[in-house]
């Protein structure tokens, strides 16, 4: 005995009539004959008196009627449930990003992505670049932001800009207050402070090859955990750091910044599946596009395949 069987009987016992239910349920009478026949098999007994004009019910069926509506009217519930429960269920995205991009406006890009999407749960993660390829590729992240290029055939990577390099100096230190921009060469000598210590590669070696560009070996003194630390080290006194533009944001307390003379920037790297266009994502790469041109900033060409 099934559902079907039981929706079979149901409409042959309302309907009273063998060729008026076949038409409710839009198949032939003779198909619908058998099936009430296989159901009377499986009962044993007979549930319809053929013998009358309209039919009718014998008691082992008006048994089986009232059982039979129940459980499809139970099971007509349940398909509603489910189908209002898929409906209102919220989507996931999640977000991982490196601690320097929240300066460089990516809290204004979440705000436009949860404006834009307010059905979808957003998830933020915190962690370097190249946590991120392997989250990615795991599935614990949809999206990632960071600063260091990786390939990796299942990573899609999207230059959103470069942004450029500054200085970050105690308040009181002697190259604090001159005016101007400061070579690489004018504190060579210095006590510098990279961040993040591990893993590695990460944005030390952007810093570290900015210095090898220019034949300059810095002194480091400092490998700090990630960027809030080597800032307050800076504002400590302990040495001096290199850090994306953006971060004068934070507003650090006895911490000054200074121009670079050299060239030097440190790019914004949005990284996804290869292949994945979700709707999530899709909505991301729009808000990035939209923001961006009101910005002022260059749309990344790569945007438009994914918008």
């Amino acid at each position: 005995m099934d559902l079907r069987q039981l929706r079979y009987f149901v409409a042959v016992a309302e309907e009273r009539n063998f060729n008026r239910a076949a038409e409710r349920l839009h198949i032939a009478q003779p198909p619908l004959s058998r099936a009430i026949q296989i159901l009377e098999g499986e009962v044993g007994t007979e549930l319809l008196d053929r013998s009358s004009r309209p039919l009718k019910l014998t008691a082992t069926g008006r048994l089986l009627l009232d059982q039979a509506s129940q459980i499809l009217s139970r099971m007509d519930g349940l398909r509603a449930m489910m189908q209002l429960a898929a409906a209102t269920e919220k989507r996931h995205f999640t977000m991982g990003f490196v601690a320097s991009t929240i300066y460089a406006r990516l809290p204004q890009l979440i705000r436009g992505f949860r404006a834009a999407a307010p059905d979808v749960e957003l998830s933020l993660v915190e962690m370097v670049s190249l946590d991120q390829i392997a989250a990615l590729k795991d599935g614990r992240i949809d999206v990632g932001f960071g600063r260091v290029r990786f390939g990796d055939e299942s990573v899609q990577r999207t230059v959103l800009r470069e942004e450029k390099l500054v200085v970050a100096l105690p308040a009181g230190h002697r190259l604090a207050d001159e005016a101007g921009a400061l070579s690489l060469h004018d504190i060579q000598s210095e006590p510098l402070i990279l961040y993040p210590r591990e893993p590695r590669p990460s944005y030390a070696d952007q810093v570290l090859g900015l210095f090898a560009d220019h034949g300059i070996r810095p002194k480091v003194a400092h490998e700090a955990r990630e960027l809030q630390i080597a800032i307050g080290l800076v504002a400590a006194e302990e040495g001096l750091s290199v850090v994306p533009e953006s971060v004068k944001k934070s507003r650090v307390d006895d911490v000054v910044y200074r121009e670079i003379q050299e060239h030097g920037v440190s790019p914004i790297i949005m990284s996804h599946r290869i292949g994945d266009r979700s709707p999530e994502l899709l909505t991301m790469a729009h808000v990035i596009s939209v923001n961006y041109a009101l910005w002022g900033y260059q749309v990344p060409e790569a945007l438009g395949y994914l918008v």
